[in-house]
């Protein structure tokens, strides 16, 4: 039986909430895990520089450096992970963060859920858009 490979997810986001919101679908969705939690776009670059995920679910908006430079950085990096934007804001600014930051995709917070998720990372695998 071939062994399943886990998608490693970094939860970031400066309301406890959602990220416990988050934390919920990822572990509802079959195949991802979360690896780590940050509540800054500061705090998302040491983490990813540590946990190395596969995946960093970013929210927009972020004190300090918000989620569109913090995802610039991140995928500046030798070993780039994919990088799912979230945000309060309609399906319709998703094209806009996304051209603005290299993210790979753009999810809605309000339509946000295990279907979403592996949709959208489905999506990235068959057709990336960044790579180191």
């Amino acid at each position: 039986m071939p062994e399943m490979t886990v998608v490693r997810v970094l939860l970031v986001d400066d309301q406890v909430a959602y990220l416990r919101a988050m934390g919920s679908v990822v572990r509802e969705t079959t195949g991802f895990e979360v690896a780590g939690e940050a509540a800054s776009g500061e705090e998302s670059l040491v983490a990813a520089a540590e946990l190395l995920p596969d995946l960093v679910l970013m929210d927009v908006n972020l004190p300090g450096i918000d989620g569109l430079e913090a995802t610039r950085r991140l995928l500046e990096s030798s070993c780039p992970p994919t990088v799912f934007l979230l945000s309060t804001d309609d399906e319709d600014a998703g094209d806009h963060f996304v051209a603005e930051s290299g993210a790979s995709a753009y999810l809605a917070k309000s339509a946000f859920g295990p279907d979403r998720l592996e949709h959208a990372w489905s999506a990235a695998v068959r057709s990336p858009s960044t790579g180191g």
